[in-house]
């Protein structure tokens, strides 16, 4: 059953992807000049929102104390059209590299020798092609864009690592790609600056609208801050 399922599912991705194709290539039919093109990298804040806690203590066979939860911290990179509409207004479709994940500590007992209580760490890793398409209004160089964004995993690992008194318990990676959908779909919004010399800087968020769990057993979904610079040519 969930084979079948998970055909529809796919599909539904690939029409939004083609979807977000379709809107960025009209736009050029309205465009008043050239499009411009350009690149952008930074710093991205990224984590999970509800049962993420639940989702990934199923990967896990460790986690039976106190958990805290937390954010990862990576980086994307990527290149963008600008299409101008208007003088103010623009469509600007992208494609990032973009690094995700979530972390969890808690801590666990070494069977035979429970009174062992070793701190413990779940790191998940994943990476993502970011497919946004955003409307940008731009106010004497101040921007503020907003859109959907369509996302492809192209790799998710657990790494578990645990210590006690010093030594090194615990050190295991697993590929955890097959636990999590393939295709994300997401709502992302910023604000930026345009320079008259080509760079820019941006701030944005990104609101995971799909849940990524493979079985959408829990409402897991993704969250990222990115700030970032770039440049127009």
């Amino acid at each position: 059953m969930q084979q079948n399922d998970h055909k529809p599912r796919s599909h539904f991705m690939k029409k939004q992807f083609l979807l977000l194709a379709a809107i960025a290539l009209s736009t050029l039919s309205f465009a008043q000049t050239s499009p411009s093109f350009g690149i952008r990298g930074g710093m991205s804040h990224a984590g999970l929102k509800g049962d993420a806690v639940t989702s990934l203590q199923s990967l896990m066979d460790f986690s039976n104390g106190a958990i805290t939860t937390g954010n990862r911290t990576g980086f994307f990179a990527g290149g963008y059209a600008n299409i101008p509409v208007s003088e103010q207004f623009s469509i600007e479709p992208a494609l990032y590299y973009s690094q995700k994940g979530y972390e969890l500590n808690g801590s666990f007992s070494v069977k035979g020798a429970e009174f062992l209580s070793a701190n413990a760490k779940a790191q998940l890793n994943t990476t993502y092609i970011d497919m946004p398409v955003v409307a940008k209004v731009n106010v004497g160089g101040l921007q503020i864009f907003a859109g959907p964004q369509v996302s492809y995993l192209t790799d998710a690992k657990l790494r578990t690592t645990a210590g006690a008194l010093g030594f090194n318990v615990v050190d295991n990676t697993m590929d955890a790609k097959n636990q999590f959908n393939q295709w994300d779909v997401a709502l992302t919004g910023g604000v930026g600056y345009q320079f008259s010399n080509g760079f820019n800087i941006s701030a944005a968020y990104d609101h995971g609208l799909s849940k990524v769990d493979n079985g959408k057993s829990f409402d897991s979904y993704n969250r990222a801050f990115k700030v970032g610079v770039g440049f127009r040519f």
